[in-house]
């Protein structure tokens, strides 16, 4: 009997030395909750910078569109610069001029060879000395475009306009002095020349009395 009691003691007294173990539960619960904790961590991190690149891409797009933009704009300014010196040296060139006195000076040299009919010549002629200046300035410029001017005829009622015949053509060509001979004369050919390439040969008249324009008949 008194061992049997002594061996009861001897185990509770042992149960009572040994600390208690935490719960396996406990330690597989704790290692997963810091594995999705550091999974989280990684994830946000790699939301954080891929929200970064998208924020460099759309900065570098945004710079990309300033300088095209800007290169649009100094390329503009640059023409609008060249486009204001040609004016404003055309317009200083005839300066203190009009148009029918810049074409005198510089068509004075030229005399007319070829024949001039004014159809108002009965009611007192309508040629003037400019207009002269003009047929031979106008009848130097056919020649060197290898055309040769028959006869120039000023129509009745009209001071500024004149016929220019020439050989080989039935037709006439339209002209004006307030143009100057030399770009009328290049007009008539250019059209002469287009005609040519339709095949027709006969017309009534051409009319480059209009700068860009020129009409047949």
């Amino acid at each position: 009997m008194g061992i049997h009691k002594t061996n009861k003691r001897s185990k509770k007294s042992n149960d009572k030395a040994q600390p208690e173990r935490p719960e396996l539960a406990r330690r597989k619960m704790n290692r997963k909750s810091t594995i999705i904790s550091g999974r989280t961590i990684g994830e946000k991190r790699e939301r954080l910078e891929t929200k970064n690149e998208r924020a460099a891409a759309r900065k570098k797009d945004k710079q990309k569109k300033t300088l095209r933009v800007s290169f649009t704009v100094v390329g503009f300014a640059i023409l609008a610069t060249i486009l204001f010196i040609i004016c404003f040296s055309f317009i200083n060139n005839g300066k203190g001029k009009s148009i029918n006195e810049v074409v005198v000076e510089d068509y004075a040299d030229y005399q007319p060879t070829i024949e001039i009919i004014d159809e108002d010549a009965s009611a007192g002629s309508q040629i003037t000395s400019r207009m002269k200046t003009y047929i031979g300035q106008a009848e130097a410029d056919f020649r060197a475009l290898e055309y040769t001017p028959t006869k120039a005829v000023v129509p009745s009622g009209s001071i500024r306009m004149i016929y220019f015949y020439l050989e080989g053509y039935t037709g006439y060509i339209k002209m004006t002095i307030d143009r100057g001979s030399a770009v009328s004369v290049e007009d008539t050919d250019r059209m002469i020349r287009y005609l040519a390439a339709q095949e027709i040969t006969d017309f009534e008249y051409i009319d480059v009395r209009t700068q860009g324009k020129a009409y047949w008949k």
